[in-house]
């Protein structure tokens, strides 16, 4: 059985953590700043859980 490729995108995107769950960063941070609040812009900085809706797909991605 060959190797399985993971996926590089994805790879780029999502870390898992040590229980499993796949952590991910947040949207809305690359442009358009200045009308952002330093509130908003602060709680963007912390990591998201993903969905479980998506988990299954993105352990697909990442198998190892």
């Amino acid at each position: 059985m060959p190797k399985i490729k993971t996926n590089r995108g994805a790879a780029k995107r999502f870390r898992k953590t040590g229980g499993g769950a796949i952590k991910r960063a947040q949207s809305h941070r690359r442009h358009i700043l200045t009308k952002k609040s330093t509130k908003r812009m602060r709680h963007l900085r912390a990591p998201a859980r993903l969905h479980k809706v998506d988990v299954a797909a993105a352990r697909r991605m990442l198998p190892y």
